[in-house]
């Protein structure tokens, strides 16, 4: 079996581990590294806030465009050749970055960075997958997915780290030496498997690519910028609503139809890689929008810097890299994956549940999350592992890149939903409770006065005329009114997250396991 002649032994698959691991982080890292870096790129460019956030869309779009086409693009040129050139734009477009003078380069060049990026994570997982033999591929998954959990963790520290210490582009350059170190050790050591002949300019799937291109594309524009620009009272998002759903119509057509798909649909035949897709979506929107959420509300409310923010969350990420051997290990004796996501999801609720009860509009210490960000670890251990094990076990060869393609972009893609629905979510329960409380603040009431006046009277003694402390009074009240508000929202999201991997449970619980895994297949993985 042509799988088989890609196993690797002794230091040659330390080596590629390594080079796909550090490629996977620079891709991960590289999606949450800017955002904290933000700020000073408007100010540098003199960008508007709407502006600014085509930086992180443009790379979400390249991102998500190019995945599943990457087990196609590594047939066409070979997956050595393939990994190099995506190493090398990646590499080139972030000197770029770092270089770009006006906002649209910036965006331009994140755009191509993305494209670049997109191919990182698949083509790093197939490597590593197919680099070791079956039953060693718990461990695999294991180490491959210490990258993938702490890349969006290592990234808000990191770059506030760079922004507070140097300036924005080195958030940027700093993949420069990295990249060209991963191109060398891909050239010398990556093996790409012989696939069937390569197709001809005449047979390749032009319109598969332009429909995907348009769909995602499409999709990743409305889920980034709905909020912002008012979801369909907007033409342009209306517009691309519709887009995105016709061309997703015609490319599944296409696909089912034409000889020479651009991506393999019909590998979704295979149960284990279906359920392992929707799981995968669920594990993104709960990566992702728990990643988002923290640092909003510790900033936004608590008024902590970027770096305190991103440290915060770095014994989580240390946990999950703790557990992940652990959790290999049971793989590779026999535990059924859907029984450890399960766990996984059940530990996920705890964290929700947890951080339902302790948000404060003001006071809540960075103790108080300690606890219940390690058992958020502890939980995307249980989850990610099983799940890439589970959708990847019973594909074979050239099968195992087009699945790893799946679960990559439903990954991706599942994150991009959960910021926006999260985003808009906030927004409206933010507008609901703050009209509730502001309804209740009666001035017939003496309790609301009697805050009132208090207030007025500590102003004075500050030295203002009764007018303006009456209205500084206001003032006050006003914010904290907000403040209250905001942080009921908060802990409705982070309730609604729990609630949603709860009823996940006894689905997951239904999913038939690998019933060849006497120890584990998994060829399964992500």
């Amino acid at each position: 079996m042509q799988q088989e002649s890609l196993i690797e032994y002794g230091s040659r698959r330390v080596i590629i581990t390594i080079t796909a691991i550090f490629c996977a982080l620079l891709e991960i890292v590289d999606t949450t590294i800017v955002n904290v870096a933000l700020n000073d790129m408007r100010g540098n460019m003199g960008a508007t806030l709407s502006e600014i956030g085509w930086v992180i869309t443009a790379y979400a779009i390249g991102n998500v465009i190019i995945v599943p086409m990457t087990s196609w693009l590594s047939q066409q040129f070979g997956r050595r050749n393939y990994f190099a050139a995506s190493i090398i734009i990646f590499t080139i477009s972030s000197f770029l970055c770092g270089n770009a003078t006006t906002m649209w380069e910036l965006i331009l060049f994140r755009f191509i960075q993305g494209l670049g990026g997109g191919a990182l994570l698949v083509t790093s997982q197939t490597i590593i997958t197919e680099s070791y033999p079956p039953e060693k591929r718990g461990i695999a998954q294991a180490i491959y997915g210490l990258g993938v959990i702490i890349g969006p963790t290592l990234g808000p520290p990191l770059g506030g780290y760079i922004t507070d210490n140097y300036s924005w582009p080195y958030i940027f350059y700093i993949n420069i030496p990295i990249g060209v170190i991963a191109t060398l050790l891909t050239l010398q050591f990556v093996r790409s498997p012989k696939y069937a002949e390569k197709k001809s300019v005449s047979e390749i799937d032009f319109l598969g690519i332009i429909l995907l291109a348009m769909c995602v594309g499409s999709l990743q524009y409305v889920l980034e910028r709905g909020q912002e620009d008012d979801w369909f009272s907007d033409p342009t998002i209306t517009l691309l609503s519709i887009t995105s759903a016709l061309s997703l119509f015609f490319f599944i057509w296409r696909e089912l139809t034409y000889k020479n798909p651009i991506v393999e649909l019909r590998v979704l035949k295979n149960g284990n890689l279906r359920v392992g897709t929707i799981l995968s979506f669920i594990l993104g929107f709960g990566l992702y929008g728990s990643t988002f959420i923290i640092p909003l509300y510790t900033q936004g409310l608590l008024g902590w810097t970027a770096t305190q923010s991103g440290m915060l969350m770095i014994p989580a990420a240390l946990t999950t890299a703790f557990m992940m051997p652990i959790i290999g290990k049971m793989l590779e004796k026999g535990v059924p994956q859907q029984y450890l996501v399960a766990a996984g999801m059940f530990l996920f609720f705890v964290y929700s549940f947890w951080g339902y009860k302790i948000i404060t509009p003001a006071d809540t210490g960075a103790d108080a999350f300690f606890w219940m960000l390690i058992v958020r670890g502890v939980g995307m251990g249980l989850l990610f592992i099983p799940i890439t094990t589970l959708a990847l076990s019973s594909l074979k060869g050239q099968q195992i890149g087009q699945g790893a393609a799946f679960t990559g972009m439903m990954r991706q893609l599942g994150g991009s939903f959960g910021v926006a629905l999260i985003t808009t979510f906030m927004s409206r329960q933010n507008q609901f409770y703050r009209n509730d409380l502001v309804g209740k603040l009666d001035t017939n009431n003496p309790d609301v006065m009697n805050r009132v006046h208090g207030l007025q009277h500590s102003f004075i003694a500050k030295g203002m005329d009764p007018g303006t402390a009456l209205g500084s009074g206001y003032k006050v009240l006003d914010y904290s009114i907000t403040k209250q508000a905001a942080a009921m929202s908060y802990m409705d999201v982070f309730l609604y997250l729990g609630l949603m991997f709860l009823i996940c449970i006894p689905f997951v619980l239904m999913v038939k396991g690998n019933k060849k895994q006497g120890k584990l297949d998994p060829s399964a993985m992500h």
